[in-house]
């Protein structure tokens, strides 16, 4: 895992990245959403975690996404907030 933080003049971009099995684009949105999990084998949650997340990261003025990472496999995730 890796996180990084970039100063991006009037907010902060933070990332984390994996080298996951990644995460289909149809499913990229809906992982945000409270109880919505996709199928992950023996990995247990409640599907809580990520709407969490938004919710924080929402409330302070960002916003959340997560993209395909292609330097390793796996995906990035990441958030802004204002500074």
């Amino acid at each position: 895992m890796i996180v990084d933080a970039l100063d991006e003049g009037s907010f902060w971009r933070v990332s984390v990245a994996d080298s996951g099995n990644g995460i289909l684009d149809v499913d990229k949105d809906l992982i945000f959403n409270r109880f919505k999990r996709i199928d992950k084998g023996g990995v247990q949650g409640t599907g809580l975690g990520l709407a969490i997340v938004k919710k924080i990261v929402e409330a302070h003025g960002g916003r959340v996404w997560v993209e395909d990472n292609h330097a390793i496999g796996g995906s990035v995730f990441f958030f802004t907030v204002p500074k």
